[in-house]
């Protein structure tokens, strides 16, 4: 009926009011979520930012000193190579020579003696004797890259043991004015250089350092290992070269191993190059503290929103369904169950506005237990009532329609509205209570039911008391044509008996 259409509205709107508390909270926990997820990924990229930088700064402080000696390195090599080719130097004594050749050869300890080998390969001048052994390289890489092409300049080779100990040689070619080739100056820097470089720095055990040459032939590694040096990593098929360009950098697995590092490339012109790597896990060591702490702080206060929010839920849900008891209980007559004088007023008002604007008709019953006073009398109230309870039952089998208003008028009196009902419809429902009452009561103490019905299609200028008035005079038509009837009220005439 329109009553409880109504009830259902009103806890429909309530539990609209949890469903939107929820929402709010799950939309507000989403929202933090992501500003702290933002600021989580800011500071990673910072983090890694950071150890950028310092990779770089690391790369070039190594590049630097690498370039520098190497530089030095071929200076010397520059200063013998045109030395050599000096028409001044022929017929000179051997102890003069050696001092002409290698007066401004730099020495250091992680230095090899610098050679001359002439156009056929064989040694004929060292730095480190004036008388020395037999020798020829002939067969060198460095020294068949001189003789096969003039212009190559400063030659670095690949790691080799050289004269006793692991280096790398360093080398340019000896030509006359007019290119023809002479022969070979050479020299090496000891693998010794690397490790005393690299064991000042300070490092972690998973970072690396690789000194390349310009075609990525790795010279030097730390950690060192001799299966890796020498290797050139362009004969690595699951190694892109592209992943790592001069001055760029790379994060993920690098062509040597497994371990995921960040990767910084330095950039430079000279004959080698400077790749360092640093694991991610150290990287984002830090990261992953204050992410692991930041993450169980706001796991605990979204358990703890959600919580929050339940539990207001559940309270919004009672409270939604202790109002609509209260409100049940305030428009409900508490000895039939159905609806009380105040609501039935309420509902008459309501639907008499829509009919009056919808201009569709409107009925009312108004139903009277007969000779009730006397079977009260007689039986007792507790009876009295019981037969009330009986009544209201039957109203409410009767009339099923959701806009339908049943109600106890008062006392022993009843009354039901149809929203868009008309005569015959209306007096057919009646008719329909009054059976039912009598087959419900049948017996010796059967007790009947009296009823007037009225309709109208109300116009502005009428007033739904009208209605009531119409449908009681059909009513006590109905008692004094004898009783357990239904009269139909004429609209403006007198009620006639059914």
């Amino acid at each position: 009926m329109l009553f409880r259409r109504r009830k259902q509205t009103a806890k429909r709107r309530w539990r609209l009011s949890a469903k939107l508390l929820i929402a709010s909270s799950v939309a507000t926990v989403i929202g933090f979520s992501a500003v702290c997820v933002s600021v989580m990924l800011d500071m990673r990229r910072g983090e890694e930012q950071l150890a950028r930088q310092m990779l770089e700064n690391l790369a070039a402080g190594i590049d630097a000193d690498i370039s520098r000696n190497i530089e030095l390195y071929d200076l010397s090599l520059r200063a013998v190579a045109n030395n050599m080719v000096m028409p001044e130097i022929n017929g000179v004594s051997k102890p003069i020579l050696h001092l002409i050749l290698f007066d401004h050869a730099a020495t250091a300890k992680h230095f090899g003696a610098i050679q001359v080998f002439d156009a056929a390969g064989r040694l004929t001048h060292d730095a480190s004797s004036l008388d020395p052994r037999p020798e020829n390289r002939a067969d060198e890489e460095y020294f068949q890259v001189h003789r096969d092409n003039p212009d190559v300049g400063l030659f670095i080779s690949k790691p080799m043991l050289h004269r006793g100990a692991y280096s790398i040689v360093l080398s340019r070619g000896i030509f006359g004015t007019d290119k023809t080739f002479l022969g070979v100056v050479a020299g090496a820097i000891r693998f010794s250089y690397f490790h005393e470089l690299f064991d000042r720095l300070k490092l972690e055990p998973d970072d690396v350092i690789t000194v390349l040459r310009r075609d990525r032939t790795i010279i030097m590694r730390k950690p060192f290992d001799l299966d890796i040096i020498g290797k050139n990593l362009s004969t690595i098929r699951s190694w892109n070269a592209s992943n790592l360009q001069p001055g760029g950098n790379f994060s993920g697995r690098g062509p040597v191993d497994s371990i995921p590092r960040l990767y910084v490339r330095r950039d430079t012109s000279g004959p080698l190059f400077v790749v360092v790597g640093k694991p991610l896990d150290a990287v984002l060591r830090l990261w992953n503290t204050e992410a692991t702490r930041v993450g169980a702080i706001i796991a605990l206060l979204i358990l703890f929103v959600l919580g929050i929010t339940l539990f207001l839920a559940r309270e919004i849900g009672r409270r939604a369904a202790a109002e609509a008891k209260l409100e049940e209980l305030a428009i409900t007559d508490a000895l039939t169950g159905l609806r009380n004088r105040r609501k039935f007023d309420a509902a008459i008002d309501n639907e008499w506005r829509r009919a009056t604007r919808q201009k569709t008709p409107l009925a009312l019953l108004m139903i009277d237990a007969d000779h009730f006073k006397i079977f009260n009398d007689t039986h007792g109230h507790q009876a009295g009532d019981q037969v009330l309870v009986g009544i209201a039952i039957c109203i409410s089998d009767s009339v099923h329609r959701a806009g339908d208003c049943a109600a106890r008028y008062g006392g022993e009196e009843f009354a039901v509205l149809l929203p868009g009902c008309g005569a015959a419809d209306a007096f057919q429902v009646a008719e329909t209570i009054r059976n039912k009452v009598m087959q419900w009561s049948a017996g010796s103490d059967a007790v009947t039911v009296s009823i007037g019905v009225a309709s109208l299609t109300p116009v502005a200028s009428m007033h739904w008391a009208e209605l009531v008035e119409a449908a009681d005079r059909a009513l006590y038509a109905a008692k004094d044509n004898g009783r357990n009837r239904s009269v139909l009220a004429s609209m403006p005439k007198l009620p006639m008996a059914a």
